[in-house]
C-alpha cells in the first residue's frame, strides 16, 4: 500500500526568498502576511520558524555583519546579496537559535548557496560559517558602550545615541533590551458585541494562551496559535487586534454616544473601531485615510466587525475638507511618524530613518495639525497621537499646537491607567517596552475659541 506524502519543504529557501524581497524596500511586515498566506499548508512550528528566522535575521543584521567580517576576508558589502543573506541567516541561526545544530546551519547554508547556482562560493560560505561556529563564544564587542550598545542591540548608532543623550543610559539599555522581548498578540474585545469571559473561554478552547491585561480590562494577551483568523471571535468581529498603547487614544478622546468624529489617518481602522465599540454603535465616525489600498483595510475591519456607525473615504489629510468645519467633537490625528516605537514588531524601521526624515515628518505633522484642527468644534476635542519616541515630533509637536492653534492642553488624568500617567506632564509618552507595550505618545486637546 502507498502513502501520497507531502514534498518536503524548504524553509530557509523561503525566508531567502523573503530576505531578498525585503532587500528590494519591501516592507518586512507585509512580507510575512503575505508569505504565510500563500503557505497555509505549513504547520505552527514550520510557521513559527519562518518568521522568526526572517525578522531575526533583519533585526540582528547590524550583529551579523559585525561578525561576519571578523571572519571574512571579503566584506559583507562587497557580497552578492544572495551570499550575504545566507551568511546573515546562518550567523542568526548559530547565535539565537539554540534548538538548530550547528552541524545543520552549515550543511543547509551550502546546500542553499548550490540551489542559488552559487556552488563556486559553496566552499567560501562554508568555510566562514564553521570558523563563526567554533569562535562564536569568544567573539568580543567594542569597549566604547554606545558603540557596544549598537553592536549587541543592532541598533543604528544614531538612533543609540539620541536616546542616551535624551533618557539616560539606563531607559536606554532598558529600551533596546524590550526590542527583543518574546512576542504575542494583543487582541482588543468588542465589549458592546459579546464579553470578555466569554472570549477567554472560546480562545482556550480553541488551544490559544490566553493573558488578561492588568491596565486595560477590554484587553488580551494571546500566544501559541497558528493564524488568527482561525478564531471564531476574530471572524465574528469579536476581536480586533491592537496593541495596548493604541487602545489609549480611544480612551483619552473619552467619546460619548451621538458624537460625530473624524479620524484622519485611520487605516486599518484599529482606533475608529474601539471608538465605535465605546460609543456602542451610536453615532458617526468618519475614518479617513491617503490611499484607497488603506482605505480598503479599514472597510475590511468595518465588514468584519459589523459597526455601521463607521464611513471610510479616501482624504488627503493636508486638504481642508470645507464641508465638515466645526462640525466634529473630536478629531483622532494618529498622524505619520518615524515609528521608532514600534521597532519590536517592524523589524526594519530602525534602517530606514534618519534625523533627516524626522525633522520632515514633523514639518508634515504640523501642515495636517494646522488643516484637522478646523474640524473640531468649539469645545471639542482633538487628539495628537504617535506611534515614536522623538523630541520632534513629540512635545515640540504639542509646543506648537498650543502656541498656534486655538488648544488647550488638557490632562489624561482618570482618562488612562494611572500605572501610564505621567504625573510632571498632561500628556503621555510611553517608551518601548513598559508594560510589554509598544512605544506611544497621546496628547488631548480641547478648542477654546471664544
Amino acid at each position: 500500500m502507498t502513502t501520497n506524502k507531502a514534498p518536503e519543504v524548504n524553509l530557509r529557501n523561503i525566508v531567502l526568498n523573503m530576505l531578498l524581497e525585503n532587500n528590494k524596500g519591501r516592507l518586512s511586515h507585509l512580507i510575512v502576511k503575505d508569505t504565510l498566506d500563500e503557505n497555509k499548508n505549513l504547520d505552527k512550528n514550520q510557521r513559527a520558524f519562518i518568521t522568526r528566522l526572517f525578522q531575526g535575521t533583519i533585526e540582528r543584521t547590524i550583529e551579523e555583519d559585525y561578525i561576519i567580517n571578523l571572519f571574512s576576508k571579503t566584506k559583507v558589502n562587497k557580497m552578492k546579496p544572495v551570499i550575504r543573506y545566507i551568511l546573515r541567516m546562518s550567523v542568526y541561526q548559530l547565535k539565537y537559535m539554540d534548538s538548530v545544530p550547528e552541524s545543520a546551519v552549515c550543511n543547509e547554508a551550502v546546500k542553499l548557496a548550490k540551489k542559488r547556482k552559487f556552488s563556486n562560493l559553496s566552499g567560501f560560505v562554508n568555510g566562514v560559517v564553521r570558523n563563526i561556529a567554533r569562535n562564536m563564544d569568544s567573539i568580543k564587542y567594542p569597549e566604547k558602550e554606545n558603540e557596544r550598545l549598537e553592536i549587541e542591540y543592532s541598533m543604528p548608532l544614531w538612533i543609540v545615541d539620541m536616546w542616551i543623550e535624551r533618557f539616560g543610559i539606563e531607559t536606554t539599555k532598558n529600551i533596546l533590551k524590550s526590542v527583543y522581548n518574546k512576542k504575542t498578540t494583543t487582541i482588543r474585545v468588542n465589549t458592546s458585541k459579546t464579553t470578555v469571559d466569554e472570549v477567554v473561554v472560546r480562545l482556550e478552547n480553541e488551544g490559544a494562551k490566553v493573558k488578561r491585561s492588568t491596565l486595560y480590562s477590554n484587553a488580551l494577551e494571546i500566544s501559541d496559535y497558528n493564524q488568527i483568523a482561525d478564531f471564531y471571535d476574530f471572524n465574528k468581529g469579536n476581536i480586533v487586534v491592537q496593541n495596548l498603547s493604541s487602545m489609549f487614544v480611544g480612551m483619552a478622546a473619552n467619546p460619548k454616544e451621538g458624537y460625530y468624529i473624524i479620524d484622519v489617518c485611520a487605516a486599518p481602522g484599529g482606533k475608529s473601531l474601539h471608538i465605535a465599540d465605546l460609543i456602542h454603535n451610536k453615532g458617526k465616525i468618519r475614518a479617513r485615510d491617503l490611499t484607497e489600498y488603506k482605505v480598503g483595510l479599514i472597510n475590511e475591519n468595518i465588514k468584519r466587525t459589523g459597526f455601521n456607525c463607521i464611513f471610510a473615504e479616501c482624504k488627503d489629510a493636508t486638504k481642508l475638507d470645507k464641508n465638515v468645519i466645526g462640525k466634529a467633537d473630536i478629531v483622532i490625528a494618529d498622524l505619520p511618524c518615524s515609528g521608532l516605537g514600534v521597532i519590536g514588531n517592524k523589524v526594519d524601521i530602525k534602517y530606514n530613518t534618519s534625523i533627516e526624515q524626522i525633522n520632515e515628518l514633523a514639518k508634515l505633522q504640523k501642515e495636517i495639525l494646522s488643516v484637522v484642527s478646523k474640524y473640531v468644534k468649539p469645545g471639542g476635542t482633538l487628539i495628537y497621537s504617535t506611534c515614536t519616541v522623538t523630541k520632534e515630533e513629540n512635545e515640540d509637536n504639542v509646543k506648537w499646537i498650543e502656541e498656534n492653534l486655538p488648544f488647550k492642553l488638557q490632562s489624561l488624568n482618570k482618562k488612562l491607567p494611572e500605572q501610564i500617567i505621567d504625573n510632571k506632564h498632561d500628556y503621555v509618552q510611553i517608551l518601548p517596552g513598559k508594560y510589554g507595550m509598544d512605544g506611544f505618545f497621546i496628547s488631548a486637546f480641547r478648542r477654546i475659541d471664544k
